[in-house]
């Protein structure tokens, strides 16, 4: 029986799907899911994502470090806030993270129930691509979006796994053809098709462009953070 693939382009829309025999794949470009990627690559121990600032920061001890982003800005108090750079440090190999985000860990929570939750960024697109062939389950990238609002960025990197994987697993309606559509049209120059994104305009505001190039750069890790009993660690 041929696999399936779906995506979902707002975690909004999360209760128009059944979750229970798919692979969620969560991605948040700009940059919850690229961080997350990077930091098991750089190798932190894992990461225990939080919809909620509050649960996130009272965490925070010896044994756990903090990072939280409100609005594309840290989060006054935590330790670490939404840049991929901040995750390479060697200071934290081995160590645990509270993770909390905008929109990224809210799509993580809304996934609740699928078989499996794993997270995908262009950081890792072959890597995740790779899992999914492997494994048995339907598939269904959930986009977080921007505060429930569908945004290009996350479309884009859906549109790009449906891409690679079409050989082998079948759209389940119009949303992953529209996303494959749109990541042809961006493919050769992504950053040049998002210049006008609603979120690169608001990192551009911060002046986070090296941010924003580098969670458009694909496989620079072999790494596919799965949820596993409520922490992100390596498949």
């Amino acid at each position: 029986m041929t696999k399936t693939i779906d995506v979902c382009l707002s975690p909004e829309l999360m209760h128009l799907y059944n979750v229970h025999d798919r692979t969620v794949v969560v991605v948040d470009i700009f940059r919850a899911t690229s961080c997350m990627t990077t930091a098991l690559a750089h190798g932190i121990h894992s990461i225990k994502p939080f919809a909620r600032l509050e649960d996130c920061i009272a965490m925070k001890s010896d044994e756990y470090y903090t990072a939280g982003e409100r609005d594309g800005k840290k989060v006054e108090g935590c330790d670490l806030g939404n840049s991929p750079f901040e995750y390479m440090e060697d200071y934290l190999k081995g160590k645990k993270i509270a993770f909390t985000t905008t929109n990224g860990t809210q799509a993580i929570a809304k996934s609740e129930g699928a078989r499996e939750i794993i997270i995908g960024s262009f950081l890792n697109l072959s890597a995740v691509a790779n899992y999914l062939l492997d494994g048995a389950n339907n598939v269904l990238v959930v986009c977080a979006g921007w505060k429930g609002k569908v945004n290009q960025e996350d479309t884009l990197f859906a549109g790009a796994l449906v891409e690679i994987l079409k050989e082998h697993i079948e759209p389940d309606c119009d949303a992953p053809v529209m996303a494959q559509h749109l990541y042809n049209q961006a493919k050769t120059d992504m950053m040049h098709f998002l210049k006008d994104a609603s979120h690169v305009r608001r990192l551009a505001k911060l002046n986070i462009y090296k941010d924003i190039s580098f969670c458009l750069t694909p496989d620079q890790y072999d790494v596919v953070p799965v949820l596993k009993d409520g922490f992100l660690v390596k498949a």
